[in-house]
């Protein structure tokens, strides 16, 4: 079986993700459940020449026999775009890779809240969209960032480890860096893009100390600024961004964040009766009741502000899984399992 057979099959199985290992057929993930694809087990020899097929760089088939993992994106005509990790485990070849979106992205179809999507109209600032490994966080700022280029006319530039969806130009030029290919580092290419004229700055993730603070810089000198964390609530998010600074600037960074944080949007994929997923979100929204709360250092209490904020447009993570619920799309062990307070969400059902 060849590599473009198995992304074929994982696309028209709807797939999240593909995983090429010794010992077992080709295996896709399709709403969470794991289906071979064929009965034959791999074997190492055929492993190997799956994962390098993958590859169609040179370059990074190098970096990948000499550091023994590899991460990037590739496109197959037609069919789709992929993101990989190859790697190597017990001194075999290996891989996973998911299924990201091709074309047009169909924004209707995600369930992402208008109050979310709304976020595009945002001129300057710092938007944060935050969750675990495979939540979802790269279609929500791919979604925004599709609306900015259909509504308006702007200088988008991505940051990204690997470019994930591609992006057409539009209202927008849509300008698309990938990290160790076009530039060498988050913080390097942020430093550069700054004299680059950039009205909109999405960085696919920000890992370290120099980049938030470049970001946040970026943010605060008129530009929005868009990125992920792996946070699990707009606290948890807050108090993340401030702990990777040194003690004795982060009063500082506080003032700072609190002036230049606009949203911090916080999502999961949960199952659904029918075998399928949704996502559920946080929304937190600044206001000047928030902001004073990050200068303050009470970054505990933000989620009750989240909570009195609904006429704002704001989210709590709990009301938007009773909402599933209420719709029936989960069901009651589900929405209690996946909440923030099992024990009390039960009052939003109906």
């Amino acid at each position: 079986m060849k590599i473009d057979d198995i992304l074929r099959t994982a696309v028209e199985k709807k797939a999240s993700d593909i995983f090429i290992s010794v010992g077992v057929p080709p295996t896709i993930k399709v709403n969470n459940t794991l289906e071979k694809i064929g009965e034959e087990k791999l074997m190492p020899d055929q492993a190997k020449e799956l994962v390098e097929s993958i590859f169609k760089k040179e370059s990074d088939l190098a970096d990948f026999v000499r550091e023994g993992e590899k991460d990037f994106a590739i496109s197959l005509f037609g069919v789709g775009r992929f993101r990989v990790s190859a790697y190597v485990q017990r001194g075999s070849y290996a891989a996973v890779l998911r299924v990201l979106a091709f074309g047009n992205l169909d924004i209707d179809s995600y369930g992402i809240p208008s109050s979310i999507l709304d976020l595009h109209k945002t001129t300057r600032g710092l938007i944060l969209v935050t969750g675990t490994t495979g939540s979802g966080k790269s279609t929500t700022l791919s979604s925004i960032i599709s609306l900015i280029n259909a509504n308006r006319q702007a200088h988008i530039l991505t940051l990204e480890d690997p470019i994930e969806y591609l992006f057409r130009h539009e209202k927008s030029i849509v300008d698309q860096r990938e990290i160790g290919i076009d530039t060498k580092s988050y913080a390097t290419a942020l430093r550069s893009a700054l004299r680059q004229a950039p009205d909109v700055i999405l960085i696919g993730e920000m890992r370290d100390f120099e980049t938030m603070s470049i970001a946040m810089t970026a943010a605060e000198t008129g530009h929005l600024v868009l990125s992920t964390l792996h946070t699990t609530s707009a606290s948890k998010t807050v108090d993340r961004i401030i702990d990777v600074f040194p003690p004795d600037q982060q009063q500082q960074v506080r003032i700072q964040l609190s002036t230049v944080l606009h949203a911090v949007v916080t999502q999961q994929l949960i199952p659904t009766t029918d075998g399928g997923r949704v996502p559920a979100f946080e929304l937190m929204l600044l206001n000047p009741a928030i902001k004073n709360l990050i200068r303050e250092n009470k970054v505990p209490q933000i989620d009750a502000m989240i909570q009195t904020g609904r006429a704002q447009g704001m989210i709590t993570m709990d009301n938007s899984i009773a909402n599933l619920y209420n719709e029936r799309k989960i069901s009651e062990e589900t929405a209690k399992k996946y909440a923030v307070n099992p024990d009390t969400i039960s009052k939003y059902f109906k």
